[in-house]
């Protein structure tokens, strides 16, 4: 499964180095080319013969060689990897790549990554639980990266709790399931249609009423079903982060009846539709056609509602067509989303809350709540929105089997 994988493997100076031995034996027995880097707190653990005898690769742990001047460049591996693997992951370690220190060879490799990055965190039980590093690992995750939870169980330090690495044939487990969804595409040979961002209802030809939305989370499912294998088309309003893959196609709209417009054209053409956008509830009744003066007086506007989108193309669904939508909400949540669900005639709505810290516009973590159309609620922890963005589609995907 992992024939041809370029993988890097890191390690930190934590009792569980010797764990990571076993890691590199289970990955190159995959079939992966594996490469290590070490800091120099790890030496005091394992020895790099051990892990160079079994990665087949000589171990990295300085910028350059002293005997011979041979550079090794950071940014070299950070291109050469497909996966970056940290195991194990010391609080230390944790706390440098989420503040961006890049002191030692595995730091600077890190910050140089441009591939999913694996964290497997190893630590005693109170470190790991101090706000500091909670603080730390939720950063990590905001940052797209995977963290392999440790678990519970005896302790370096005599204590009982969690902060054990997870075992090597979990980790290499996580690994492969990763890697398989990305190489299945279990989206191949369908039509993905995902809507974005703000929109922007012009007041006069300067000012506009729209929200704090960012598109983060629809830019992160267009790039997630195009991992998929999915032909994929975003509808996206005003915002300042365009999608990385350049597989996506764009549709730039800019008001709630453009976007409608352009969601209503392609519509029919479509597999999956996701309607993530931040669509204005409200627009102007008029919009002046010269620039509104300051004036002492107060200003009235009326505002008129906006077309809904999920709304009309929960209309023109047809029996195999998947409609998802989203709802943002602050109180009664579940049964808000739930009428809207059964209203607009969606098969799943994601709910977020506002109550959520890490939630809605703006941040690079979401903590979703999945209603299906069966009434099942799928709850799911804080995760970054590119993960969250899976976990909807593995959603999709199992009900269109």
């Amino acid at each position: 499964m992992l024939k041809g994988k370029n993988i890097l493997v890191g390690v930190t100076g934590g009792i569980a180095a010797y764990k990571t031995a076993t890691i590199i034996r289970l990955l190159v027995k995959e079939g992966a080319q594996v490469k290590v880097i070490m800091t120099d707190h790890a030496k005091e653990f394992i020895t790099s013969l051990t892990l160079s005898t079994l990665s087949k690769n000589p171990v990295l742990t300085e910028f350059y060689n002293s005997e011979n001047g041979d550079w090794n460049s950071h940014i070299d591996l950070g291109i050469w990897a497909d996966l970056f693997l940290i195991a194990p992951a010391t609080a230390n370690t944790i706390a440098k790549m989420a503040a961006g220190i890049a002191d030692n060879l595995l730091l600077t490799a890190y910050l140089s990554a441009r591939c999913p990055v694996f964290i497997a965190p190893s630590m005693d039980m109170d470190m790991l639980k101090h706000p500091a590093t909670t603080i730390n690992i939720e950063t990590l995750k905001a940052f797209g990266n995977i963290v392999i939870e440790p678990v519970s169980g005896d302790l370096a330090s005599g204590l009982s709790g969690k902060g054990r690495m997870a075992e090597p044939e979990e980790i290499v487990r996580e690994i492969q399931t990763f890697i398989l969804k990305k190489k299945s595409n279990p989206l191949k040979g369908k039509s993905v249609l995902i809507n974005a961002g703000p929109t922007q209802e012009p007041i006069d030809p300067v000012r506009y009423i729209s929200n704090y939305s960012s598109g983060k989370m629809g830019i992160a499912l267009a790039e997630a079903a195009a991992d998929y294998g999915a032909k994929v088309t975003l509808i996206l309003g005003p915002v300042n982060i365009l999608p990385e893959r350049s597989s996506v196609r764009i549709i730039n709209v800019t008001s709630a009846d453009s976007m409608s417009a352009a969601c209503i054209s392609e519509f029919p053409g479509c597999d999956i539709a996701i309607l993530s956008a931040a669509v204005a509830d409200y627009k102007p009744s008029t919009t002046a056609k010269e620039k509104i003066k300051k004036s002492k007086e107060s200003l009235t506007i009326n505002l008129n509602p906006t077309v809904d989108i999920a709304f009309n193309l929960g209309k023109l669904k047809k029996r195999n067509q998947f409609l998802a939508g989203f709802a943002l909400e602050t109180d009664n949540e579940i049964a808000n989303a739930t009428e809207k669900l059964k209203r607009k005639k969606l098969d799943i709505i994601i709910l977020n809350s506002l109550r959520d810290k890490g939630s809605g516009f703006g941040t690079n973590t979401n903590r979703i709540t999945i209603i299906d159309k069966n009434n099942n609620i799928d709850k799911f922890e804080l995760k970054s929105k590119d993960e969250a963005a899976r976990d909807i589609l593995d959603k999709i995907i199992s009900m269109i089997k």
